[in-house]
Protein backbone atom coordinates (compact mmCIF):
# COMPACT_ATOMS: atom_id res chain seq x y z
CA UNK A 1 0.00 0.00 0.00
CA UNK A 2 2.86 2.00 1.01
CA UNK A 3 3.84 2.40 -3.15
CA UNK A 4 0.33 2.47 -4.26
CA UNK A 5 -0.10 5.67 -1.96
CA UNK A 6 2.84 7.26 -2.51
CA UNK A 7 3.03 7.84 -6.65
CA UNK A 8 -1.16 9.00 -5.82
CA UNK A 9 -2.34 7.32 -9.26
CA UNK A 10 -2.99 3.57 -10.71
CA UNK A 11 -0.10 2.12 -10.51
CA UNK A 12 1.40 -1.97 -12.80
CA UNK A 13 3.03 -5.19 -10.85
CA UNK A 14 5.69 -4.10 -13.13
CA UNK A 15 5.66 -0.40 -11.60
CA UNK A 16 5.72 -1.44 -8.14
CA UNK A 17 8.48 -4.48 -8.60
CA UNK A 18 10.74 -2.34 -10.07
CA UNK A 19 10.59 0.57 -7.41
CA UNK A 20 10.19 -2.16 -4.74
CA UNK A 21 13.51 -4.31 -6.33
CA UNK A 22 15.86 -1.03 -5.56
CA UNK A 23 16.10 -1.93 -2.17
CA UNK A 24 15.70 -5.62 -2.00
CA UNK A 25 15.20 -9.09 -4.83
CA UNK A 26 11.30 -9.84 -4.80
CA UNK A 27 9.69 -11.87 -7.60
CA UNK A 28 7.03 -10.47 -9.59
CA UNK A 29 4.46 -12.85 -8.48
CA UNK A 30 4.55 -11.89 -4.86
CA UNK A 31 3.89 -8.24 -5.75
CA UNK A 32 1.07 -9.35 -7.84
CA UNK A 33 -0.10 -11.53 -5.08
CA UNK A 34 -0.11 -9.19 -2.83
CA UNK A 35 -2.05 -6.69 -5.00
CA UNK A 36 -4.61 -9.43 -5.49
CA UNK A 37 -4.67 -9.80 -1.99
CA UNK A 38 -5.34 -5.93 -1.61
CA UNK A 39 -8.05 -5.99 -3.89
CA UNK A 40 -9.92 -8.55 -2.56
CA UNK A 41 -9.78 -6.84 1.13
CA UNK A 42 -11.26 -3.62 -0.88
CA UNK A 43 -7.90 -1.38 -0.27
CA UNK A 44 -7.61 -1.06 -4.09
CA UNK A 45 -9.58 -0.96 -7.14
CA UNK A 46 -7.87 -2.49 -10.51
CA UNK A 47 -8.89 -1.63 -14.26
CA UNK A 48 -7.72 -3.50 -16.82
CA UNK A 49 -5.05 -2.72 -19.25
CA UNK A 50 -4.25 -5.09 -21.89
CA UNK A 51 -3.01 -8.22 -19.92
CA UNK A 52 -2.08 -6.54 -16.99
CA UNK A 53 -3.96 -4.37 -13.91
CA UNK A 54 -3.42 -0.80 -13.10
CA UNK A 55 -4.30 -0.73 -9.15
CA UNK A 56 -5.31 2.40 -7.33
CA UNK A 57 -5.89 2.94 -3.26
CA UNK A 58 -9.61 3.27 -2.59
CA UNK A 59 -8.94 5.62 0.64
CA UNK A 60 -6.21 8.05 1.39
CA UNK A 61 -3.32 6.84 3.68
CA UNK A 62 -5.05 9.32 6.37
CA UNK A 63 -8.30 7.94 6.17
CA UNK A 64 -6.82 4.21 6.62
CA UNK A 65 -4.94 5.34 9.49
CA UNK A 66 -7.83 6.58 11.08
CA UNK A 67 -9.94 3.65 10.58
CA UNK A 68 -7.12 1.87 12.22
CA UNK A 69 -7.21 4.10 15.07
CA UNK A 70 -11.36 3.71 15.25
CA UNK A 71 -11.65 0.12 15.02
CA UNK A 72 -8.50 -0.31 17.96
CA UNK A 73 -10.61 2.17 20.02
CA UNK A 74 -13.80 0.72 19.39
CA UNK A 75 -12.78 -1.95 20.39
CA UNK A 76 -11.54 -1.11 24.15
CA UNK A 77 -13.70 -2.39 27.12
CA UNK A 78 -13.16 1.80 28.25
CA UNK A 79 -12.72 3.99 25.10
CA UNK A 80 -12.27 6.95 27.63
CA UNK A 81 -9.45 5.40 29.34
CA UNK A 82 -7.71 4.38 25.99
CA UNK A 83 -7.69 7.76 24.47
CA UNK A 84 -6.35 8.93 27.80
CA UNK A 85 -3.44 6.52 27.73
CA UNK A 86 -2.84 7.13 23.91
CA UNK A 87 -3.04 11.37 24.10
CA UNK A 88 -0.45 10.40 27.14
CA UNK A 89 1.61 8.84 24.62
CA UNK A 90 0.87 12.17 21.97
CA UNK A 91 4.42 14.61 22.03
CA UNK A 92 3.96 18.14 22.15
CA UNK A 93 3.29 17.99 18.22
CA UNK A 94 1.38 15.60 18.11
CA UNK A 95 -1.05 16.53 20.70
CA UNK A 96 -0.99 20.22 18.81
CA UNK A 97 -2.20 18.69 15.64
CA UNK A 98 -4.68 16.94 17.58
CA UNK A 99 -6.04 20.48 18.78
CA UNK A 100 -5.92 21.78 15.10
CA UNK A 101 -7.81 18.53 13.88
CA UNK A 102 -10.47 19.28 16.61
CA UNK A 103 -10.88 22.72 15.63
CA UNK A 104 -11.28 22.40 12.26
CA UNK A 105 -13.83 19.44 12.84
CA UNK A 106 -15.84 21.65 15.46
CA UNK A 107 -15.99 24.32 12.86
CA UNK A 108 -14.92 28.36 13.08
CA UNK A 109 -18.08 29.07 15.48
CA UNK A 110 -17.75 26.20 18.01
CA UNK A 111 -13.32 27.50 17.86
CA UNK A 112 -14.11 30.78 18.81
CA UNK A 113 -16.27 29.79 21.75
CA UNK A 114 -14.09 27.16 23.02
CA UNK A 115 -10.96 29.99 23.10
CA UNK A 116 -13.36 32.41 24.81
CA UNK A 117 -14.12 30.09 27.25
CA UNK A 118 -10.72 29.20 28.02
CA UNK A 119 -9.60 33.04 28.14
CA UNK A 120 -12.38 33.13 30.94
CA UNK A 121 -11.61 30.36 33.14
CA UNK A 122 -7.60 31.37 32.78
CA UNK A 123 -8.38 35.01 33.94
CA UNK A 124 -8.01 36.75 30.65
CA UNK A 125 -10.30 39.94 29.73
CA UNK A 126 -10.70 40.84 33.36
CA UNK A 127 -13.43 38.32 34.14
CA UNK A 128 -13.31 35.92 36.71
CA UNK A 129 -11.48 32.99 36.84
CA UNK A 130 -12.92 29.89 38.14
CA UNK A 131 -11.79 28.21 41.26
CA UNK A 132 -10.91 24.55 41.11
CA UNK A 133 -10.15 22.51 44.32
CA UNK A 134 -6.33 21.13 43.97
CA UNK A 135 -7.15 17.36 43.24
CA UNK A 136 -9.99 17.17 41.74
CA UNK A 137 -10.92 15.79 38.55
CA UNK A 138 -10.28 19.18 36.78
CA UNK A 139 -7.13 20.04 38.20
CA UNK A 140 -4.22 19.49 35.49
CA UNK A 141 -1.34 20.56 37.13
CA UNK A 142 0.01 17.34 37.42
CA UNK A 143 -0.21 16.85 33.60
Amino acid sequence: MTRVWKWNRPVTVREVLEDLQRERSIAYTTVMTVLDNLHQKGWVRREAEGRAYRYEAVSTRAAYAAALMNEAWSQSDNPAAALVAFFGMMSEEQRQALQDAVRIVQGPETAQALEAARGRQSGEGGEPREERNPGSAGDTAGR
